[in-house]
C-alpha cells in the first residue's frame, strides 16, 4: 500500500512538471527540423552516468550531428525549470540540447529527444483509473501484447526517421562545407595567376626597358 502511495506521488510530481509545460506534440514529419532550427547541439549517443542527487548526467557521443564539442564525454544538468528533461534510463538517445552557462547541456520537453525504448516527449502519457475502472478494464494478456507491439513500433519508427533525416542534414552540411572550401580554393587560385601574371608581366617590361637603354647606350 505503501508503494502504491508513493507511486502515485512521483506520477503526481511527473504529471505536474510535464504538463505545465506548454509545447505542442511531436509531429514525426516536423519533429526534426524543428530539432534543427531550436537545438544548439544534437547526437546520438549513449547515457552512461546518473547522479539523481546532484541532478547532474553524462554521454558519450557516438555520432554529432549538429554543434561542436571537442570530447566524447558531454555532461548534463538540470536547472529546476519546468520544460527540463531528466534523463533517467541508461540507453541509447538521440539528444536535442541547449547549453548551459558551465558548457553542460540541457535538455527538455520541447525537443524531441528520444530513447531506443521511449518517443519524443520523453514519455508516453500515462491512463488513470479508479479502483472500478481497474477492475471494468481488464483486459487480456494478448491485447496487452499488442498494445506494447504498437508502442514499440512507434518508438522505433521514429528512432530510426530521427536517425536517417539527421543523417541526411549532416551530409548536406559537409556537402556545402567542402563546396565552399573549394570555393576558397578556387578564388585562391585565381588570385595567385594573376599576381604571377603581373609579376611576369612586371619582369618582362623591366627586361626590355634594360635591353632598350643598353641598346640605346652602344648606339650612341
Amino acid at each position: 500500500m505503501k508503494l502504491n502511495k508513493l507511486f502515485l506521488l512521483i506520477l503526481c510530481f511527473w504529471l505536474n512538471q510535464s504538463f505545465s509545460c506548454d509545447c505542442p506534440p511531436h509531429e514525426k514529419e516536423t519533429m526534426v527540423t524543428k530539432g534543427l532550427e531550436n537545438a544548439e547541439i544534437i547526437f546520438y549517443g549513449e547515457l552512461i552516468k546518473i547522479d539523481t542527487i546532484l541532478e547532474t548526467y553524462s554521454f558519450r557521443i557516438i555520432e554529432m550531428f549538429k554543434g561542436n564539442y571537442n570530447s566524447s564525454i558531454i555532461n548534463g544538468k538540470t536547472l529546476n525549470n519546468n520544460c527540463e528533461i531528466f534523463p533517467f534510463k541508461k540507453d541509447l538517445w538521440i539528444v536535442y540540447a541547449g547549453f548551459n552557462k558551465d558548457n553542460t547541456i540541457q535538455m527538455n520537453y520541447c525537443l524531441p529527444s528520444q530513447t531506443i525504448e521511449i518517443l519524443p516527449g520523453f514519455l508516453p502519457p500515462i491512463p488513470l483509473f479508479t479502483s472500478s475502472e481497474r477492475r471494468a478494464r481488464k483486459i487480456d494478456s494478448l491485447s496487452n501484447e499488442i498494445d506494447n507491439l504498437k508502442i514499440r513500433n512507434e518508438t522505433m519508427s521514429n528512432w530510426f526517421y530521427q536517425l536517417e533525416q539527421l543523417r541526411a542534414y549532416k551530409l548536406s552540411q559537409n556537402k556545402i562545407s567542402k563546396n565552399h572550401k573549394n570555393t576558397i580554393y578556387d578564388k585562391i587560385t585565381i588570385i595567385s595567376l594573376i599576381i604571377n601574371m603581373l609579376l611576369f608581366s612586371i619582369l618582362i617590361f623591366l627586361f626590355l626597358r634594360k635591353r632598350f637603354s643598353s641598346n640605346k647606350q652602344i648606339s650612341e
